[in-house]
């Protein structure tokens, strides 16, 4: 099986395209950074919004009230932490938007680079109609969650098209670390989405007046708990076997940060759990969990080929 990178392709490149200089794989990747990094960003200032019971801060949309884009005095701090996260969505829509423009303008042609990077810009408008109506529908949980569960897919998708922009051969990797690697991707995904069924089921709605998803939180938490472990599990193996087989050594160093990402992960969560979920402590797992979106994902675009 060939190691070499997708097949490039040439096309004329149209008058509007010549308007933007053409770019290098360095600046496509740095752009890459640029959308991942404002996505965990906006997965923070979401949490910040649902904590501090901002949720219907704005009470409408797109507007901010019926006869404003804009909160006012009235709304008081709920009103301008919901705003301010609002806005940080045209930032996060900017970068995409030139993340998309720059991959588009790459020579010559990456096909593969170009349908991630328009599937992640097409994540921002999808994720700003799913934040809209979770407001029109006073904070439904289940809504809410899916808000939350985009900008994960978006990095995904991000850092998926910078691990596919690499021009060296992939490496041939063992059956079991292909394995192990498909594993932590499925249980990583599978906690986050738990995760997001036991924030429904907690205190923090966002609103006082916000219903709940109706599940036991001790329940809901304890399963979030027992699939922690499973990743735990799979995470220590997948560490294991990049280090007695060989795998290249990116791979060997993104399996350890993968797991030292975890176990500072479930630190934190044991931590807010038993101290009552302080919403500090809360956003500090939020970010911990783009982050780790981010490292497996890295780590499954690492796994290389299959060895001969």
């Amino acid at each position: 099986m060939s190691t070499d990178t997708p097949p490039q392709e040439s096309e004329p490149v149209s008058k509007f395209w010549r308007l933007i200089p053409e770019p290098s794989l360095d600046v496509v990747r740095r752009w890459g950074w640029a959308s991942v990094a404002v996505n965990i960003g906006i997965v923070v200032t979401g949490g910040l919004v649902r904590l501090t019971g901002s949720g219907l801060g704005c009470p409408t949309w797109p507007s901010c009230t019926d006869s404003s884009y804009v909160p006012h005095a009235a709304l008081g701090y709920h009103g301008a932490i919901e705003f301010t996260n609002r806005m940080l969505g045209f930032v996060v829509a900017i970068v995409a938007i030139i993340t998309w423009l720059v991959v588009m303008r790459y020579r010559p042609v990456r096909r593969d680079l170009r349908r991630l990077a328009t599937a992640a810009a097409l994540g921002v408008p999808l994720q700003g109609v799913i934040g809209g109506i979770s407001v029109l529908t006073g904070l439904n949980p289940w809504i809410v969650s899916a808000h939350f569960l985009v900008s994960p897919v978006i990095i995904t998708l991000t850092v998926s098209m910078m691990r596919r922009s690499r021009t060296s051969p992939y490496p041939h990797t063992p059956p079991v670390v292909r394995a192990l690697a498909t594993a932590a991707v499925v249980a990583v995904w599978i906690t986050v989405a738990l995760g997001t069924v036991t924030t429904g089921a907690g205190p923090h709605s966002g609103d006082p007046e916000t219903g709940r998803n109706g599940f036991d939180p001790a329940v809901v938490s304890q399963l979030h708990a027992d699939f922690v472990f499973g990743l735990f599990g799979i995470t220590i193996a997948l560490v294991i076997a990049t280090r007695v087989t060989a795998t290249s050594r990116t791979l060997r160093k993104l399996a350890a940060w993968l797991l030292a990402i975890e176990l500072l992960q479930g630190a934190v969560g044991f931590t807010q759990y038993f101290t009552g979920l302080p919403w500090g402590v809360v956003l500090v797992h939020m970010f911990l969990a783009g982050l780790l979106i981010a490292l497996v994902t890295a780590v499954y675009g690492e796994r290389g080929t299959p060895a001969t």
